[in-house]
């Protein structure tokens, strides 16, 4: 897309939000159990090749896991798109989507510390990566009548911004957008004993140097910085895409220990991985973390 400051800027990002609401207004003609996996379809077969993202998923395999076999290559860069294209057809489909995980099963130990923080006012922020549908923990405890704030990154594409803000906002409210604005709401959030979910696991060009998945990795450690200054659990927590491609499983860990931010974020980061390792297929190697 050209630089926001070029003249042909909104044009392109207006054909380019035209394309996407067509493929999500076709989806949404299907029922939801046939929508999701359509959806799946559609990017790894449709999106992905032309958005590059095949190109990089096997560039991050191959840097990662470089003796990886081929027939593996080929298996884990269709099923990484695939998921990112259920993910899409889930989210963009908020209420459907609420229902279907409403009773999702949670494993893990961390629950119980996220209920006796929220019975005595402290802020929870539940910390994740892309992978599984990393807004599974927003719906399930929405629908148990926990709000969940979420932190998230505005589209450079004004248009999908619109809807997408929209879209996660069905989901669980209240949400903040990165700046100033957002950032002063968020705080006043947590200060009053809210809950907010947090994704870390992509670049950020000034942030810490530490690992993840053997790799130096550049890394945020606002999640911890914050639950450091306001007094908040920080909990890792995933959802696992189960054998059918539509339902989930979500694990709640037992909270970071509170110390220095980078040890913290660094134990972020090593909770993470060890999902990557267990199922690589569902962590979305289209970033570029590595840069």
């Amino acid at each position: 897309m050209p630089s926001p400051s070029s003249p042909l800027f909104l044009p392109v990002a207006w054909m380019q939000n035209l394309a996407a609401t067509a493929l999500l207004g076709l989806t949404r003609l299907l029922p939801y159990r046939r929508r999701v996996p359509f959806g799946g379809w559609a990017v790894q077969r449709l999106a992905a090749p032309l958005a590059g993202w095949t190109t990089r998923v096997r560039k991050n395999l191959a840097l990662i896991w470089p003796d990886l076999p081929a027939a593996e290559v080929d298996r884990l860069t269709a099923a990484v798109c695939n998921n990112v294209g259920r993910t899409l057809a889930e989210l963009y489909s908020p209420q459907d989507f609420k229902a279907q995980v409403k009773n999702t099963p949670i494993r893990g130990a961390g629950l119980d510390a996220i209920m006796a923080a929220k019975a005595k006012g402290q802020a929870v922020i539940l910390v994740s990566g892309h992978f599984g549908n990393h807004d599974i923990a927003r719906a399930v405890l929405a629908g148990r009548g926990m709000h969940v704030g979420a932190l998230y990154r505005p589209q450079a594409n004004p248009y999908v911004e619109k809807h997408f803000r929209a879209t996660i906002g069905a989901i669980s409210e209240p949400i903040f957008a990165r700046g100033r604005k957002g950032l002063s709401e968020m705080v006043t959030h947590l200060k009053q004993g809210g809950m907010l979910g947090i994704l870390v696991d992509q670049y950020v060009h000034r942030g810490t140097p530490l690992h993840f998945m053997g790799r130096r990795a550049l890394t945020a450690t606002s999640a911890a910085d914050l639950a450091l200054k306001y007094d908040c659990l920080l909990v890792p927590v995933y959802g696992i895409r189960q054998q059918d491609g539509i339902s989930f499983e979500l694990v709640v860990e037992d909270p970071i220990p509170k110390g220095a931010p980078e040890a913290m974020t660094q134990a972020v980061n090593t909770s993470l991985e060890r999902q990557v390792i267990a199922h690589p297929e569902q962590w979305f190697w289209i970033h570029r973390r590595w840069k």
